[in-house]
């Protein structure tokens, strides 16, 4: 049953049509992959794996409320993780006060979640903002299933206010399995698209 939900979740983008006055048409589409690698403490990559994540309803409203009408904006961004699949399924009405479908898990010593610090975005076609340069760094502290990540607006560790933007399981074979001393680096990237 999880292979089935990660193929859903696998091409999930967001489809905007825009039009003009004159009633010539455009459209745009949206998406984002998170990218996790786990280190270990001999420096050494255990596992990476990359996944489409799902924006969810709270992160779409947010973004057309900022961008077109103008609501308070604030661009700083952080990345949490969460746990075992099995019992973790993000949906599109998860926010970040309510979100039934994940538990956020904090295996981790940093004293907050870590930021996701994005760069300038390209302005090429797709336009793409990213925190590759920058990593998010989770110091891991214990033995843990990590089944996801997610962005979030809020640097507090299980903390529930703010914007949750997007959620992503991992891809096949899913669950992966940090311990003490590893360091999971996660790297967000959000493409807008001309389609």
């Amino acid at each position: 049953m999880h292979d089935n939900i990660e193929k859903s979740k696998a091409g999930d983008t967001l489809a905007v049509a825009l039009s003009r006055a004159s009633g010539a048409g455009g459209s745009a589409s949206a998406g984002g992959v998170y990218t996790t690698e786990c280190v270990g403490p001999d420096g050494k990559i255990k596992w990476s794996a990359s996944s489409h994540n799902l924006v969810v309803n709270q992160g779409l409203q947010d973004m057309n409320a900022k961008y077109f009408t103008g609501t308070t904006y604030t661009a700083t961004w952080f990345l949490g993780l969460y746990g075992a699949a099995a019992s973790n399924n993000p949906v599109a009405g998860d926010t970040a006060a309510t979100h039934a479908g994940f538990t956020e898990i904090v295996p981790y010593s940093n004293a907050t979640r870590p930021a996701c610090t994005f760069g300038t975005p390209t302005t090429a076609d797709p336009s793409v903002a990213t925190n590759s340069a920058s990593p998010a760094a989770f110091n891991i502290n214990a033995t843990a299933t990590v089944g996801g990540a997610f962005l979030i607006s809020n640097n507090t560790k299980s903390g529930t206010t703010g914007v949750l933007f997007s959620a992503s399981d991992f891809a096949s074979p899913g669950d992966r399995t940090v311990a003490s001393g590893d360091t999971l680096n996660v790297t967000y990237t959000f493409s807008l698209d001309a389609a």
